[in-house]
């Protein structure tokens, strides 16, 4: 697919999605409020609502879902493999290990946030130096401790459940499911998303070599130590930036990449922004729909990514496989 109508397609959906996030909710507003917004009047009613809840809502969820996109492309470049997550190295796991701790000790606000970061950072750096050791850096040895890693957070966080008063559990819980329920304008993963984008691109050429082998990639003069420390960084980084907004939310890094790649598209240069941008389209419809479905309930948007992901994937799965009965 050319990139000019791919990019004007994606960005036609992104902005239906700001629009069905700003228009959807428990109070009624609609076309009038939202050219309300737009010219400036911050009298109405609605315009209140859209600028004070909805607003900082709609913007976490576009940023945790474009920087999610993200890390999931870099992570199946990392790990030479479409179906990496961008949870597989357990970054989600010490960021929801700080997170959960302030919850439990009664903090919130800026403290969980600054937890969950510093925690998804801890993790990053234990698994970069035990994959490391003394020995030459590898993918398996790097996708082992990760998951290893992974698995420890995942015994932390249950032992601070169940150290857990009743009362703080159920925020607890929907923090684990990925929840936007509290979210705030987003300003450091906006920035990170900012940052990020244009480094996907300038990454992009030697991500496309690195993609055909490591040792076509060396000979060819691509650092490849280097080019993988630094995308691991950079996808641990959008991962912390991510949970650090909403919690622990599947799928949308794991099929984004994908859905973009059996499309034909293979130049990481156009498949990393273009994910950022589907991405964050698809978890604003996610947020809109987990607010509506059972209204005046909302879901954890973080369950509904995961009902609707797992069909899709398996659909795209499907889709990919290769002709005579190989696996894709």
């Amino acid at each position: 697919m050319h990139p000019l109508p791919l990019f004007a397609t994606l960005t036609l959906l992104a902005l239906a999605g700001f629009v069905l996030s700003l228009m959807t909710g428990s109070i009624d507003t609609g076309w009038r409020d939202l050219a309300a917004v737009i010219s400036g009047d911050e009298q109405a009613l609605g315009t209140r609502v859209i600028l004070d809840l909805r607003w900082p809502r709609t913007a976490a969820a576009f940023i945790t879902g474009a920087l999610l996109a993200l890390a999931g492309g870099f992570m199946q470049v990392l790990l030479r493999n479409p179906l990496a997550d961008p949870y597989v190295l357990g970054v989600s796991g010490g960021a929801a290990t700080g997170a959960l701790t302030t919850l439990l000790l009664g903090l919130g606000g800026a403290w969980m946030q600054g937890a969950a970061f510093g925690g998804a950072l801890f993790s990053m750096l234990i698994v970069f130096g035990l994959s490391r050791g003394h020995g030459s850096w590898s993918m398996n040895r790097l996708l082992l401790t990760g998951v290893v890693i992974a698995a420890g957070w995942g015994a932390v966080i249950g032992f601070l459940l169940a150290l857990s008063p009743e009362q703080s559990l159920r925020g607890m819980l929907f923090w684990l499911m990925g929840d936007l329920s509290y979210a705030t304008t987003p300003v450091s993963g906006f920035i990170i998303l900012l940052a990020g984008i244009p480094l996907a691109i300038i990454l992009g050429r030697s991500l496309n070599i690195m993609a055909h082998g490591e040792l076509t990639a060396t000979s060819l003069g691509v650092s490849v130590p280097a080019l993988r420390r630094l995308v691991y960084v950079t996808a641990s980084v959008f991962t912390a930036a991510a949970v650090t907004i909403a919690g622990t939310i599947g799928f949308v890094g794991l099929i984004v990449p994908h859905m973009l790649r059996l499309q034909g598209i293979r130049d990481h240069r156009i498949l990393l922004p273009a994910s950022a941008l589907l991405g964050g389209s698809l978890l604003l419809v996610a947020d809109a729909l987990a607010r509506t479905l059972l209204a005046p309930r909302q879901l954890p948007v973080g369950i509904l990514t995961a009902l609707v992901g797992v069909p899709v994937f398996l659909y795209l799965l499907y889709q990919s496989r290769e002709p005579h009965g190989r696996d894709g």
